[in-house]
């Protein structure tokens, strides 16, 4: 197996500055950008984030026609559902915490939308609060690693945490995930400039330089 060393500088080489890919400015745009990323690419989120939050506040958002807010999210897919998510976590942010995100992993899981994933990315990103995030990229990642051999996102998540020390947590989970991609991707991975020369992946397959 790779050792953590190998893999965190490999990665701090690569990805020194790693950081969310999502556009924020406020805590509830997090938030809601990261309920809108599941099963779409960040790049369509931003591009449909820049005009939901140019138009609504999380006052205005709480209180948005429902299909009004389709209307804009709908290039990020399964746009009925993530709709009626974001007024309603608007909703409840603006009535239990007038408004703002809080340093609660309880309350955020109870949020329509939100799962551990998503709470992780918040909590990681708003209150530098060690965590991993198990997206489609670090599960693959960690896998192709060598680091687990699970499909399972809790045993993922917790074998990451026990494989990497905390202090590198959040900033390893952004690198996994930019390494995940736009380099081993899911689909033709480009190996050749993968650092890694003993993943699952090149001993599975004929991998030619």
């Amino acid at each position: 197996m790779i050792n953590n060393k190998n893999i965190i500088d490999n990665l701090n080489m690569l990805y020194p500055d790693a950081r969310c890919e999502l556009n924020y400015d406020k805590d509830y745009e997090l938030l809601i950008a990261t309920i809108l990323s599941a099963q779409s690419t960040d790049k369509r989120v931003n591009s449909v984030t820049s005009v939901l939050f140019s138009k609504y506040d999380i006052y205005s958002l709480a209180n948005a026609n429902v299909k009004d807010i389709e209307k804009i999210i709908y290039p990020v897919g399964t746009y009925h559902k993530k709709a009626e998510y974001i007024k309603n976590v608007a909703l409840r942010l603006v009535i239990e915490y007038n408004g703002m995100v809080p340093n609660n992993r309880d309350f955020l899981e109870s949020l329509p939308g939100v799962g551990r994933k998503t709470c992780n990315v918040v909590l990681s990103n708003i209150y530098n609060i060690p965590a991993i995030a198990v997206d489609t990229h670090v599960k693959r990642v960690a896998n192709r690693l060598g680091i687990v051999d699970s499909d399972d996102v809790l045993i993922i998540e917790k074998k990451l945490m026990d494989f990497f020390p905390k202090k590198s947590w959040s900033r390893i989970h952004h690198q996994l995930v930019l390494f995940g991609r736009y380099v081993c991707k899911s689909v033709k991975p480009d190996c050749n400039s993968c650092p890694f020369k003993n993943c699952k992946y090149k001993k599975n397959y004929d991998i030619s330089s």
